[in-house]
């Protein structure tokens, strides 16, 4: 007599059936509340393009909008974490979708802020593809083993998270030029950050290789 749990194979066959708040040891629906969360934060980053579009870089009413939508986008990055791991409801989904969610948000900022003429294309151009070429990596990694982010990869988020709100906000109108030499120092601190993690997550990937043959 097989001691198999019926649902496991049933939460395989049909990915949406199980628990989608609650916690438990049982599948998890790959429509349960953090990856819909995830699924949101994605589809509000063509809604953010289209307020900054709508402003045409007159920093009204719609630059402001664009902005507390992209802090409120991000913040939740943490949240939908956070039920994920606590109500144990990890799918192979989410672990898909989440970091796709966070490049797809920021990188529709940075480019944005290129197109307006706030930011030079080639700090774009730096961020993006470490951020994309570190996620595909990493993928391309999980068929052999898994390699922890790299130290200081949460700092690294969090700076470009601020670095992205403060270039988005029209502080300048409030506190002159001050405004603009505090989003330099941010934005350069994100760079600076994004880089650095990047060849350290590389470095880590080489060390693991090494130990592996």
């Amino acid at each position: 007599m097989s001691n198999a749990d019926p649902s496991n194979g049933a939460a395989r066959s049909f990915p949406m059936r199980g628990r989608v708040v609650s916690a438990g040891e049982s599948p998890a629906s790959t429509g349960n509340l953090a990856n819909i969360i995830t699924v949101v934060r994605i589809l509000l980053a063509p809604v953010f393009v289209a307020l900054l579009l709508l402003d045409g870089g007159a920093d009204g009413p719609f630059r402001i909008a664009a902005a507390v939508l992209f802090i409120v986008a991000i913040a939740t990055d943490s949240l939908d974490g956070h039920l994920a791991r606590s109500r144990n409801l990890i799918t192979d989904l989410g672990i898909l979708l989440d970091p796709i969610a966070d490049k797809v948000l920021t990188g529709a900022a940075l480019v944005m802020l290129a197109v307006l003429a706030e930011l030079p294309w080639w700090v774009v151009i730096v961020i993006l593809v470490r951020e994309w070429g570190i996620t595909l990596f990493r993928f391309l990694m999980l068929r052999d083993r898994v390699i922890p982010a790299s130290r200081g990869g949460k700092l690294k988020t969090v700076v470009q998270s601020v670095a992205i709100s403060f270039a988005l906000l029209p502080l300048w109108m409030l506190v002159g030029v001050g405004a603009h030499w505090l989003n330099t120092a941010l934005m350069s601190a994100a760079v600076v950050l994004t880089i650095v993690t990047g060849v350290d997550y590389l470095w880590q990937a080489r060390r693991q290789n090494r130990r592996g043959d």
